[in-house]
Order: C-alpha cells, then structure tokens, then sequence
C-alpha cells in the first residue's frame, strides 16, 4: 500500500528555517515524482515544488517550484532512504499551512493525485 508520512513541522519565527521530510513506502520510489503543496486555513490547497527523476545514470533530477517560494525553498531527494525533502528558509508568515507531500507515477503531482501523506503543520510567527 503507497504510504506518504511527513515530518519537521513546526513553529518558527519569521527569517528562520524548517525542513521537512517525506518517508514513501509501497511503491517504486525512483518510478514516481514526489511533490509538496500546502494549505492555509481558509484557502484552498497549492502545489509548492516537485521533483522527479530524470534518467537512470547518476543523480538527475527536475524540479519545479512555486513563484512565492523560488530562491528560498529547495526540495531534495535520497533514494536510499526513500525520502523527499524541502529545506525553508527566510520564512514568512504567509508561509503558516498545513504541508503534504503527494506522488504521482506519471509527473509532478497535482490536486487530483491520489496519493498523499497526512500533513506537518508549519506556523511562522511574526
């Protein structure tokens, strides 16, 4: 069974940093793209970066990131640890959402994609 479990939420003050996990198990790691997206209360659910192999030889990937995040968020992944991640940083308040990680076995996840993780609550304070 494909499972997604977030992790390294938490609560920041504004200019600070956060990273989060994203532990997959269930599935071919390497054949599927992994992305996060995020929730604010009272807003609807938004794609923040994507990554998802480019070739078998080496370590090639694409990645995708939001506008509102470019040059401070970078999203990762280790294969031996089936493990996505997204380092934040100079966070702001704007950033405050529920974060999920969701994967997709053709491209970059989108809201229609059916798998996801639980969540990891991130608040940055003002």
């Amino acid at each position: 069974e494909v499972q997604l479990v977030e992790s390294g939420g938490g609560l920041v003050q504004a200019g600070g940093s956060l990273r989060l996990a994203c532990v997959a198990s269930g599935f071919a790691f390497e054949d599927y793209a992994i992305g996060w997206f995020r929730q604010a209360a009272g807003k609807e659910r938004e794609g923040v970066a994507c990554i998802l192999s480019s070739g078998a030889v080496g370590n090639t990937y694409y990645t995708n990131y939001a506008e509102s995040v470019k040059g401070r968020f970078a999203i990762s992944g280790d294969h031996a640890k089936k493990t996505v991640y997204l380092q934040m940083r100079s966070l702001k308040p704007e950033d405050t959402a529920v974060y999920y990680c969701a994967a997709d076995p053709n491209s970059c996840p989108s809201t229609d994609t059916d798998y996801w993780g639980k969540g990891t609550l991130v608040t940055v304070s003002s």
